[in-house]
């Protein structure tokens, strides 16, 4: 059964030999691309265009046509890449159309080499765009999936390959369209004349460019890099009638001998499963795969730790990140089916309504029954899609979440209880969990890279998530004003906790700011260990204090920093990170203590002072838009769940939920105790 694709779906390839078959309604460039992880292109020498058609693994058409053949060898691609894009562009210098809106919506069908359809997408709501990203080949653990994309580009080929991310692409661009526009004079050549009984135009032959083949360059891997969101929409989820098969000439097998074979690295499963056992290099000219060449059914078990990565703690994090996007994905394409298939019934109606006839009697209801129904059928298989795919990733997340170390595992996991003080630092802090609506059990750890490059922000505040927030709503368990308060300082209270516990003894202090002395019942923990030697001093001469020593701090190291002199700094000085927590903002502050926080908020992370503020941003709106910068220069959190994060792919409103300790429970005052065991243990 072909799986009849979405911008923004992806489904999972059975076998590594595939064909791409295009269809347009005009002759159109291809193209294709291999990235990294995030996607992104360094080295002009890893596309494959009509100038330069064959890469290992990969081979595309050398002429602009109607309908083509991509062949794609996945097992012979270089190592280290993650992604192929197919890429489609208006050929610019020769007749036709200079935009996609202006010709039929082009389809994107992939095939096995025996001709079995796999998947297919229709790139539809294109408008003025001449080039478009059409889809993605992507590496998920020892599988590869195939995501449709649809990304459209009115800036044409040049403007493609510059989000591809490969330099001068103005130039290459050109070169392209030059090797595109040789292509075409060199297919319409006139024949020669005919000899003598030999019928008019009988002994042309179209000459078959030379092929050329690059070797691959090994790149770095940015698994920092947001990877660019497929845009949201409605596709070709109606199963609309389209375009066939293109039948542009049997496709050759990719050169692939001399491409080493992949390591045995990857990613979870994420929303779909991973394939079966890999098809191998070398298939013969006329695209007949080798025997044997077959795929497992079903799923296998997904694995921690089933990413990229030099390390345990990488190939997780990796994981947890490719969990979220797949989810956003996931769901992205979900609600674009449902989209489509509303805007479908709605249109369909309103064509019933429109004829007099066709509005009144048996006709009528049978008619609108029909639509219903029709609706009914698009919305359930797009659900059966989702669910799923929600089912994978909730199988991925039950065996990656008990493997988490402390930094990324919530308070409830069990790794607490056999807790250590680290030798070294984490790469990431998890500050929280985020879930969608399609499943709220389903939760994505939220991990920030460390160290914090911005502060954080506990907002106590009012939530967005229902009017008894800020009053109270007993049946939606909302807070009233006094206890959000005094939840949002638990909050803090337990990410300055997990601050110091992840990092080794002395690398990481904390100081707090509390003018009101309403916080020493929060600071119960901190206090009782010893990790904090006494409650932070009342009143504005505190606030004083505390922020011109973290100021003074902050002038010094980058003085040293830029004098090259990091050796002149006082003895005395902390080398150790500084977290100040602010408490009940801005009370207790003046304009020159306000000026302070500014300028630790905006200097202090790039020396190792850190700010986590706790505050009603609607106290302080009597400074007006002086303080913006400063809030949208923190990361929000909430004590309670909302709904005010977004991810970087799609732009999802996710749930977001405070780590915080589950009730009762005593796990912050044991992790403490051995963190002010080990610090006393240093100061000896």
């Amino acid at each position: 059964m072909t799986a009849e694709l979405v911008r923004g779906q992806n489904h999972l390839l059975p076998q590594t030999r595939v064909e791409i078959r295009i269809s347009a309604g005009s002759p159109v460039t291809p193209g294709a691309t291999l990235g990294g992880e995030d996607g992104r292109v360094s080295d002009p020498g890893r596309i494959a265009h009509p100038g330069a058609p064959q890469l290992p693994g990969l081979e595309v058409p050398a002429q602009a046509a109607a309908e083509h053949r991509l062949a794609v060898d996945l097992d012979a691609v270089p190592p280290d890449v993650e992604r192929v894009h197919v890429l489609l562009a208006l050929p610019a210098g020769v007749p036709g159309p200079r935009s996609f809106g202006a010709i039929e919506p082009p389809s994107v069908a992939v095939t096995g080499l025996d001709g079995t359809a796999i998947a297919r997408f229709v790139i539809t709501g294109l408008d003025s765009e001449s080039a478009v990203t059409a889809v993605e080949l992507y590496r998920r653990g020892d599988a590869w999936k195939i995501r449709a994309v649809g990304q459209g580009y009115a800036g044409g080929l040049a403007a493609m390959l510059a989000d591809q991310g490969l330099p001068e692409a103005q130039q290459l661009a050109a070169d392209i369209e030059r090797a595109v526009a040789e292509g075409l004079a060199r297919a319409v050549a006139p024949a020669p004349p005919p000899t003598a009984g030999q019928p008019a135009g009988a002994g042309a032959r179209r000459p078959q460019p030379a092929a050329e083949e690059r070797q691959a360059q090994a790149g770095p891997v940015d698994y920092r890099h947001p990877r660019r969101a497929a845009a949201a929409g409605a596709a070709g989820a109606s199963g609309a009638p389209g375009s066939g098969p293109g039948t542009s000439g049997t496709p050759r097998a990719p050169a692939s001998a001399a491409a080493p074979p992949p390591p045995d690295v990857g990613a979870g499963t994420g929303a779909g499963a991973r394939a079966g056992a890999p098809a191998g290099a070398g298939a013969a000219a006329g695209g007949v795969p080798p025997q044997g060449d077959r795929a497992k059914s079903g799923p296998p078990e997904p694995v921690a730790g089933d990413a990229p990565g030099w390390s345990m703690e990488e190939r997780l994090y990796n994981q947890v990140w490719g969990m979220f996007e797949d989810l956003a994905r996931t769901v992205a394409a979900y609600r674009s089916a449902v989209d489509f298939a509303d805007s479908r019934m709605d249109r369909e109606l309103d064509q019933l309504l429109a004829d007099p006839r066709a509005r009144m009697g048996s006709i009528a209801d049978s008619a609108r029954a029909e639509v219903l129904a029709r609706h009914s059928t698009l919305v359930d298989r797009a659900r059966e899609v989702l669910d799923r795919d929600l089912g994978q990733l909730v199988a991925e997340a039950g065996v990656v979440e008990p493997a988490l170390p402390p930094a990324f595992a919530s308070w409830a996991s069990p790794v607490w209880h056999e807790y250590e003080v680290p030798g070294e630092s984490p790469m990431a802090l998890r500050l929280g969990d985020l879930h969608l609506p399609e499943h709220t059990e389903l939760r994505v750890p939220l991990l920030v890279r460390l160290p914090l490059e911005r502060g954080l922000w506990v907002d106590s505040g009012t939530s967005s998530l229902g009017p008894g927030a800020l009053e109270g709503d007993p049946e939606r368990g909302f807070p009233d004003a006094a206890e959000r308060r005094a939840l949002a300082l638990d909050t803090a209270v337990a990410h300055a906790a997990r601050l110091m516990s992840v990092h080794p003894a002395g690398e990481f202090n904390v100081h707090f700011i509390d003018p009101g002395g309403t916080a020493t019942p929060a600071l119960t923990p901190l206090l009782h260990s010893g990790v904090l030697a006494e409650p932070p001093p009342k009143g504005a001469a505190g606030v004083t204090d505390t922020l011109t020593r973290l100021t003074q701090r902050i002038d010094l190291v980058q003085m040293a920093l830029r004098s090259g002199a990091a050796d002149a700094l006082p003895p005395d000085l902390d080398p150790a990170q500084q977290l100040l927590v602010v408490n009940d903002f801005p009370h207790g502050f003046d304009d020159r203590a306000i000026n302070q926080l500014r300028y630790l908020a905006d200097e202090g992370p790039s020396v190792g002072v850190h700010l986590l503020v706790v505050a009603d941003r609607e106290d302080a709106k009597g400074y007006g838009p002086l303080l913006d910068p400063f809030w949208r220069g923190m990361l929000r959190l909430t004590p309670t769940p909302d709904d005010h994060l977004a991810d970087p792919w799609i732009g999802h409103a996710w749930t977001y939920e405070p780590a915080r300790a589950p009730m009762g429970s005593r796990v912050l005052e044991q992790v403490l105790a051995q963190v002010a065991a080990a610090r006393r243990a240093l100061r000896r």
